[in-house]
């Protein structure tokens, strides 16, 4: 098709502001869907999806409107995806902006609109649900002319439920987003943005070609990672698969190719033909790396092979899923996973239980960290049980993210307090109306379990937080270890400041004691840095009456008897084994 009737955008915004909502309608009105074949958040194909109200998995879709292509990609809007997102944002030439009428602008809206500004992108800002009664189009709009510097008649008012003002927004794509720009380079080159695995027909790459054409049968070749496949079948979305001979410079569309695994053709490669490959691949490519792990195990070892066929199933299609076999001597065998954050692992986990039927207990999410060796050697560590003899190790980094909080100005007391408590520190304060912006670092780990919780709980739910891995900072780390019984337990270690190891010490034995039942005998549960007892919490032992059947007062024969019981327990203790619950594992997530 000719470039100047194409259009190429995507629709951003905070989670639950309307974005796949709004891709609905639009449908809708230019045609693409018939209504009875009509869903709410129809590119939300997982059960998943449209169960917590997000978008998980990018879905592109070609609409005809007016003469011309318009190619939409509905992206993600959780931070774990980002990488996901600025792919996304380099395959098209305009954005439309949503912000809910009702919440005005939230930090992942402010994280997508710095991606798309550093994209070039044309901005059109929308203001969804202004149907509702809590709407404040004035403070909302105002937020948005602060933010992007544009006029008020530059904003549309649309209600992307009842279809009021959609068709607007249309004209307005078609109006201010630019062309495509032809190239007459002969050589071909197109962005792979995301890429899935069907199990019918192999992997199937999402991409935008910049330059030339790749007909249906060519053979291509991934440029960053290296491999060659075949193009058995290309096409548009609509949003069903639509085949067609070839796609050609400036469209975006699918290729059905021959490759095994996603791990062959990764998001942010450049796709070209190996008869007239292209000298300079696209800017932009990186290896995502996760920087969340956690074990998984399966609660009996007969499901171990079950689990393990699981996520390699799973990783198929998930590129940036990591894992390799781990073995804790109470928990048996299991995996170690690595995913992107914290709504990755959430996903993966639910997946592993409903769609291949597994009863899993996971450990403690942690982060990993760089060890220096006294000898200069560098290792990466995933868990604290990796740690080698501290007498080894010279230092110690830990990951640290920027953060970005959103909130209203008079709760910033109880927010910068929660930051300080999470070894974090403010780097900067601003304003937007009547909210403020707290930008802050802090390390990962002090982040990972609890933070949204509490900052929700802070801020009565008003605050919205978005987040980056800013790089790694040495720290006076120490390996926190629990023992059960004087049995050290790998599977509860974990990587801590030395200032904090005194505190989540006591309050992990005490959380602890609460989780393992109590047995026959009594149970020490302590903390403990190297050689040294931090904590300790004591379960009590079941004591049966043994004086009962002794009818007289006889002083001598309930001390024998006690005696005798008091020698059984201590024999008990030697030889008892315990029975830790899958809980005990997950502590660290516990609230109080």
């Amino acid at each position: 098709m000719n470039p100047e009737k194409i259009r190429n955008f995507c629709i951003i915004a905070h989670i639950d502001h309307g974005k796949s909502t709004l891709a609905d309608r639009m449908m809708e009105i230019t045609g693409t869907v018939e209504k009875r074949e009509m869903k709410a958040q129809l590119l939300d194909s997982m059960d998943l999806e449209r169960e917590k109200g997000i978008t998980i998995k990018l879905a592109p879709v070609t609409m005809n409107w007016k003469g011309y292509m318009l190619n939409l990609i509905d992206t993600p809007g959780h931070v774990d995806f980002s990488y996901e997102v600025s792919r996304s944002l380099q395959a098209v030439e305009a954005a439309v902006l949503v912000v809910d009428a009702t919440q005005g602008i939230q930090a992942q809206t402010l994280a997508n609109v710095y991606l798309a500004i550093e994209q070039n992108l044309e901005i059109i800002p929308v203001i969804n649900k202004i149907d509702l009664p809590a709407a404040d189009v004035e403070k909302v709009s105002a937020e948005i002319i602060n933010l992007l510097g544009c006029k008020k008649e530059d904003i549309i008012g649309v209600s992307a439920k009842t279809g009021l003002n959609v068709e607007k927004v249309l004209d307005e794509i078609i109006e201010k987003a630019p062309a495509p720009k032809s190239t007459d380079k002969t050589e071909t080159r197109a962005l792979i943005f995301d890429s899935y695995f069907d199990d019918y027909r192999g992997v199937v790459l999402y991409v935008r070609i910049f330059d030339g054409q790749i007909p249906k049968n060519s053979e291509i070749h991934m440029m960053a990672n290296n491999t060659n496949g075949l193009a058995l079948e290309v096409g548009a979305l609509k949003p069903k698969m639509s085949p067609r001979g070839e796609l050609t410079s400036g469209e975006i569309g699918y290729i059905v190719t021959n490759l095994k695994t996603t791990r062959e053709a990764k998001v942010g490669d450049t796709v070209t033909l190996t008869k007239t490959p292209a000298t300079t691949p696209l800017p932009g490519y990186r290896n995502v790396l996760p920087f969340v792990y956690a074990g998984f195990f399966p609660v009996s070892n007969d499901q171990y092979k079950d689990l393990k066929e699981a996520i390699e199933k799973l990783s198929l299609s998930d590129s940036a899923l990591r894992f390799e076999p781990e073995n804790s001597p109470i928990l048996g065998f299991g995996l170690r996973i690595g995913f992107l954050g914290l709504l990755h692992m959430d996903i993966i986990k639910e997946r592993l239980e409903r769609e291949f039927k597994l009863d899993l207990i996971v450990t403690n999410p942690s982060t990993n960290y760089q060890v220096i060796l006294n000898n200069g050697e560098e290792i990466d560590i995933k868990s604290a049980a990796d740690l080698p003899d501290i007498s080894e190790v010279k230092e110690i980094r830990e990951p640290w993210v920027k953060g970005e909080i959103i909130l209203p100005s008079s709760m910033i007391g109880n927010v910068l307090g929660l930051i300080n408590e999470k070894r974090g520190h403010q780097t900067n304060l601003s304003y937007i109306e009547d909210r403020a912006v707290i930008d802050f670092e802090a390390p990962m780990a002090n982040l990972l379990t609890d933070f949204y919780d509490q900052l929700k709980s802070a801020t009565s739910g008003y605050a919205s937080f978005n987040y980056e891995l800013s790089g790694y900072k040495a720290e006076d780390l120490v390996r926190l270890d629990f023992l059960v019984a004087g049995t050290r337990m790998d599977a509860l270690s974990i990587m801590c400041h030395k200032s904090e190891a005194d505190h989540i010490g006591r309050e992990i034995t005490k959380k602890l004691k609460e989780v393992i039942p109590r047995q026959n005998f009594e149970v020490a549960l302590q903390a403990a840095v190297g050689a040294r007892i931090l904590a300790r919490e004591t379960i009590g032992a079941y004591r049966k009456d043994v004086t009962v059947k002794i009818h007289t007062g006889d002083r001598d024969r309930k001390a024998k008897l006690l005696e005798k019981q008091k020698r059984g327990k201590a024999r008990m203790k030697r030889f008892g084994k315990i029975d830790i619950p899958p809980d005990a594992f997950t502590v660290m997530l516990k609230r109080d």
